[in-house]
């Protein structure tokens, strides 16, 4: 049995409508890897537990399996906001979303968060940051103005398979951009940050 095995085998079971979610999603979309597991989920999970967050901005839908998991721990009259910029993902989402019980908190906003974000006229307790990698810095230049007092920026996918302690060939933005936003977390003095090594790099931040 791996490390990752027996932490597996102690958390928390999934509700039947994320087990239903991420098989469909495995079945029927391209790079389902994509999607939050079980083990990111329930860590989200937890976090919005601990937050009891009031508003959350998600950056990247995709099959709404973290969206899900985010909303377990919405304080009893939260709200998400989740923007995905492929709209042929849309049905799929909003039938995933269907399947909880959180359909009626939950608005799944089309198009680019870099342009919608900032017309939603909230202050977000929580921000999950899991879109375009290449625009990892300027979604976190837009959020920091949009946290509440308490608020707290989760980034996923921040130690990239890897590959931020590799040089990047000359045609991998996407490397490129996830070390550049790394770097640029690290130098922000008006911020506080840690990466934690989960699946993929988890970076958690909150202004000073």
């Amino acid at each position: 049995m791996t490390i990752d095995e027996y932490i597996t085998d102690h958390l928390e079971a999934e509700p039947e409508y994320l087990r239903t979610i991420f098989r469909n999603t495995n079945l029927k979309l391209l790079n389902p890897r994509m999607q939050s597991g079980h083990y990111q989920g329930r860590l989200l999970k937890m976090f919005t537990r601990m937050l009891c967050p009031h508003h959350i901005l998600e950056i990247g839908t995709f099959s709404a399996y973290s969206t899900l998991c985010l909303a377990e721990g919405l304080s009893p009259d939260g709200h998400i906001d989740t923007i995905e910029i492929d709209d042929e993902l849309e049905d799929f989402i909003n039938d995933n979303i269907s399947l909880s019980p959180f359909a009626d908190r939950i608005t799944l906003h089309i198009g680019d968060a870099l342009q919608i974000a900032p017309t939603l006229g909230k202050q977000f307790d929580l921000v999950f940051v899991d879109g375009n990698k290449r625009h990892y810095r300027q979604y976190l230049d837009m959020v920091l103005p949009l946290l509440s007092e308490r608020g707290v920026v989760l980034a996923d996918n921040t130690l990239w398979s890897g590959k931020v302690v590799e040089k990047p060939t000359s045609g991998d933005y996407q490397t490129k951009e996830i070390i550049a936003f790394n770097r640029y977390v690290a130098q922000n003095s008006a911020i506080e940050q840690i990466i934690l090594p989960v699946r993929d790099g988890l970076t958690i931040i909150r202004k000073k």
